[in-house]
């Protein structure tokens, strides 16, 4: 390579995403033959409806739905999204103007933040919180400030300290993220409204992340259901975890008409829209009705249990009523540092769990544990750590 070639200043800059390299070592060690059983990545592992299957295949058949889409995506698909918001959370959405699909709630991470982000400008994060928020906001140079969730406030942001960061100024945007990943923590009325609030008196944007509301949660809540909430606030939300639909990338942007027309004149300036049969497989997910969420979180219920087995073989303890596919767990007493807990159960039980350092310092001390492996694989990484605490005695 010519020498004199240079990345980006933001790549030089930029750290690989931790699952990437982590990822490559526990193909190797399968590919040794050491079988290693993944608790790590949070993509469901089960098949969307067969309905919604069907769908996709009944619609790559037809020879007009190959081509190009509308970075807007088809009036089928933004309706079914605002009936669905209707029907579960109780939310009025315009399909027209308020609502704007995405290739994966990722994705509305990076647009959100081009619509409204500008070098400079501050941008509060949870810590601990998901990478990409973070990152993206670095990427376009934005002052990242983290906002502190701790065990002691039931991982809910301190608002004394949210007040402090708002009277220097210069904020433009608030990531929250509840059902909370990584801690499970579960969303509530009070919370929303005091976020609303906080983001209308300060003149800040809130964006929340909404894609576990699903997943071991009897009550799906939206930060929209609050008054005035479109105001000020952005929800992107997913199929990916509702409806086991990860892979499909299909994700969606709500908020008021002028906030979701920034979003989309950045979007049809990146992609193409999302393949048609892919669109008209959304819709007929979201008219699905009750009884598949009752019947996709029967495993997840069943899986939890075996994963509170495997934190109390590990020493370590966990709050009751976690939601979403995860179960955040502290370290017990006297551990070493998460990464180094972590590494130790994949080399000597072959067993592959996330260290919480990587969510930010606040979850240093954690380790977490996804729901998305078969419930006999899950059993077999407790036998494999019950083995390795029996021969370390």
């Amino acid at each position: 390579m010519n020498p004199d070639i240079k990345p980006s200043q933001r790549v030089a800059e930029m750290k690989e995403y931790w699952f990437a390299p982590k990822m490559r070592e526990v193909a190797k060690m399968n590919s040794e033959g050491l079988d290693v059983v993944s608790l790590g990545v949070g993509g469901p592992d089960r098949m969307p409806s067969v309905e919604v299957v069907e769908t996709l295949c009944d619609s790559a058949r037809k020879p007009g739905n190959h081509a190009y889409q509308l970075a807007a995506g088809i009036p089928e698909l933004r309706q079914a999204m605002s009936e669905w918001y209707k029907r579960h959370y109780g939310v009025e959405v315009d399909s027209a103007s308020e609502v704007l699909p995405l290739i994966g709630s990722k994705e509305g991470v990076l647009h959100v933040s081009l619509a409204f982000v500008n070098p400079g400008d501050k941008v509060l994060v949870p810590n601990p919180g998901y990478m990409a928020y973070t990152g993206v906001s670095r990427m376009l140079g934005a002052d990242v400030v983290s906002y502190d969730l701790i065990a002691d406030k039931g991982w809910m942001p301190d608002f004394n300290q949210l007040e402090r960061v708002a009277a220097q100024g210069g904020v433009k945007l608030m990531w929250v993220n509840y059902p909370n990943m990584p801690t499970g923590a579960p969303a509530n009325r009070e919370l929303f409204e005091k976020l609303v609030d906080f983001g209308r008196r300060h003149g800040i944007v809130i964006v929340h992340d909404n894609p576990y509301s699903f997943v071991l949660n009897d009550t799906p809540l939206s930060l929209l259901q609050v008054e005035g909430a479109k105001d000020v606030a952005i929800e992107l939300n997913s199929l990916s975890k509702s409806h086991n639909m990860s892979g499909w990338r299909m994700g969606m942007v709500i908020s008021n008409p002028e906030f979701v027309s920034w979003v989309r004149k950045v979007k049809s300036n990146i992609d193409s829209g999302q393949f048609r049969p892919v669109m008209e497989a959304a819709v007929k997910a979201l008219g699905l009705d009750e009884s598949w969420y009752d019947e996709m979180n029967k495993p997840y219920r069943a899986r939890k249990k075996v994963a509170e087995k495997i934190m109390k073989a590990l020493g370590c303890t966990y709050a009751e009523g976690q939601q979403g596919l995860f179960l955040w767990g502290k370290l017990p007493e006297g551990a070493s540092d998460s990464a180094t807990f972590a590494d130790r159960i994949l080399h000597q039980a072959r067993v592959f769990i996330v260290p919480g350092f990587i969510f930010g310092s606040n979850g240093e001390g954690y380790i977490r544990i996804s729901l998305c492996a078969p419930e006999e694989r899950m059993e077999e990484a407790l036998r494999r750590i019950e083995e390795m605490n029996a021969s370390q005695k």
